[in-house]
C-alpha cells in the first residue's frame, strides 16, 4: 500500500466515525460526495483494501504481445542494428517492420534481451548558451568532419555541412575531399537554392584564413598582425558581400560541432541500414532521409519570420566568383602561362593597352577557362609550345685523344735545357720540309 493510498484510508475512517464530514473528506480526497459515499460503502464490505485499485499488479491491457516482443528482439539482434539506441530502434521498428512501440518500451526490451545498458543520469556542467540569431541566414556555421562514414564498405568521405544558427536548418552533402573546390561547390548550391547569408561563421583553417608566417623565437605578443592576403574562399565570399567571421575556439561553434555528434552516430548507423557504398549512394541517402528527418524534427522556428537571404543581383556571376582566380601578365606577343600551359588571346580580342596589362584568369568548377581584361572577357586560345633544339652530339674519330686529368704530374723528370734542338727533334721525327718552287 502507497502512502497515497494510506491517506486515503485514514480519511475514509475520520469520515466513518463522524470526526470528517463528507463535504470535508470530498474536498481532502478531490472526488464528490457522492463518491465519497460510494467508497464508505466499499470500506465497509473490503475492509482496507478497499482504497487498492483492482487492477493493481494485474497485465495492462494495453500490453504489447510477448511474441510481438520477441519478434522485435530478434529483428533488433541482426549486425546491422548494431550500436542502435532505443530511439533509434523504436523508429526502425516502425517505419521498416511495422512494430508500432514508444521508445521506453523499446528501451525495456532491449535491456532484458541486454541490447542496451541502462545509463545514470549525471548532472553535467552548467553552461550559458548563446543565444540563438533571431532571422533565418543571419548567421550560418559552416565545418567539415572526418570519419568513417561508409564504416570500410567504401572509399573516405567527408561531410561538409552548413547550419544556420537561428532555425537549425542544416545543408550538408558528402565529398571526396576537404578542399577548395568541393567547399565552393556546397557554397554555390547553397545560394543557388537559398540566396546569399548575412555572414558564415567558420574556423581558423587555411581553406579561409591566411596565415601570417613568423619565426618560432620572434615574439607575436607585441608585434601586430600584417595583412595576409585573401584565400580563394575568402575572396569569394567577398565578391558576394557575404561577410566572414572566425572562430577562435571549436565551442564557440558548438552548432555545426554538435550536429556533427548526432550525424556520427546516427547517419552512419542509416548508411549502414541503407547498405550504402559509393559517393552516390550516400549523397541520395543523406537528402532523402538523414536531411528530411532533420528538417521534419530538430529545426526550430525563429523568433523573427523575416529572411536574412539576399538574393543575387546582376552584378554577381556565381561561375565567376566560386572558381580560381589569379593574375597573369600578358606578353608582348599577346599570350601568357597557366597551369604549365601557354594560352594565347585571339587576334579579334586584341585592344589598346592589353600587351604587358594584368588579366584575371579564372579556373572554374566546370573544367573551363575563362579570361578578363578590365569589365569585358577576351577569347583565348591554347599555343603549341616551340620544342627547344637538342645540341648535335659531338663527331668521333678513330684516334683516340689523350686527355690529361686535373693534377696529373706530367712535368715530371722535364727540363728545357737537357732536351734536343728544334731542328734534331724534328729531324728524328722525319719530317722533310718540301722544296722550294
Amino acid at each position: 500500500m502507497t502512502q497515497q493510498e494510506r491517506d486515503r484510508l485514514v480519511t475514509l475512517k475520520k469520515t466513518k466515525k463522524k470526526v470528517l464530514t463528507q463535504q470535508t473528506a470530498a474536498e481532502e480526497l478531490g472526488v464528490t460526495e457522492r463518491h465519497v459515499r460510494r467508497l464508505l460503502v466499499r470500506l465497509k464490505e473490503q475492509g482496507d483494501k478497499s482504497v487498492i485499485h483492482g487492477l493493481k499488479g494485474q497485465p495492462s491491457h494495453r500490453r504489447i504481445a510477448e511474441k510481438t516482443e520477441q519478434e522485435a528482439v530478434q529483428i533488433l539482434s541482426a549486425p546491422v542494428y548494431a550500436g542502435f539506441g532505443p530511439t533509434l530502434a523504436a523508429e526502425y521498428l516502425a517505419n521498416k517492420h511495422g512494430i508500432e512501440a514508444s521508445k521506453e518500451t523499446v528501451r525495456q526490451w532491449m535491456m532484458r534481451a541486454q541490447l542496451w545498458r541502462g545509463k545514470k543520469q549525471r548532472m553535467g556542467q552548467v553552461h550559458t548558451w548563446r543565444a540563438r540569431r533571431s532571422r533565418w541566414g543571419e548567421l550560418v556555421q559552416w565545418d567539415t568532419s572526418e570519419h568513417d562514414w561508409l564504416e570500410g564498405r567504401g572509399e573516405k568521405l567527408y561531410l561538409i555541412a552548413m547550419i544556420d544558427d537561428a532555425t537549425s536548418r542544416l545543408f550538408a552533402r558528402f565529398a571526396r575531399h576537404d578542399s577548395t573546390e568541393e567547399n565552393m561547390r556546397l557554397l554555390r548550391s547553397y545560394v543557388e537554392k537559398h540566396g546569399r547569408p548575412a555572414a558564415f561563421y567558420t574556423d581558423k583553417a587555411s581553406l579561409f584564413r591566411t596565415a601570417e608566417k613568423r619565426r618560432r623565437d620572434e615574439p607575436g605578443v607585441d608585434k601586430d598582425a600584417a595583412e595576409m592576403p585573401l584565400t580563394q574562399i575568402g575572396r569569394a565570399l567577398r565578391e558576394l558581400g557575404v561577410a566572414w567571421i572566425p572562430a577562435h575556439s571549436p565551442q564557440a561553434k558548438g552548432r555545426v560541432e554538435r550536429s556533427f555528434a548526432t550525424a556520427q552516430d546516427r547517419l552512419v548507423k542509416g548508411l549502414r541500414a541503407a547498405g550504402a557504398k559509393t559517393l552516390e549512394e550516400a549523397n541520395e541517402y543523406l537528402t532523402n532521409d538523414y536531411l528530411a528527418w532533420w528538417e521534419r524534427e530538430l529545426t526550430v522556428e525563429p523568433a523573427c519570420a523575416d529572411n536574412a537571404h539576399r538574393p543575387l543581383e546582376k552584378c554577381h556571376d556565381l561561375a565567376a566568383s566560386l572558381s580560381h582566380v589569379e593574375t597573369r601578365q600578358v606578353r608582348s606577343d599577346y599570350t601568357f602561362r597557366w597551369a604549365g600551359k601557354l594560352y594565347g588571346i585571339e587576334r579579334a580580342a586584341v585592344t589598346t593597352g592589353l600587351r604587358g596589362a594584368d588579366v584575371r584568369v579564372e579556373q572554374r568548377l566546370d573544367g573551363t577557362l575563362a579570361v578578363r581584361f578590365g569589365e569585358r572577357y577576351v577569347p583565348v586560345k591554347d599555343c603549341p609550345v616551340a620544342e627547344k633544339a637538342q645540341p648535335a652530339a659531338p663527331v668521333t674519330t678513330g684516334k683516340r685523344r689523350r686527355t690529361y686529368r686535373r693534377g696529373s704530374d706530367w712535368k715530371k723528370n722535364f727540363d728545357l735545357k737537357k732536351g734536343p734542338k728544334l731542328w734534331q727533334a724534328a729531324e728524328a721525327s722525319g719530317y722533310r720540309q718540301p722544296a722550294a718552287e
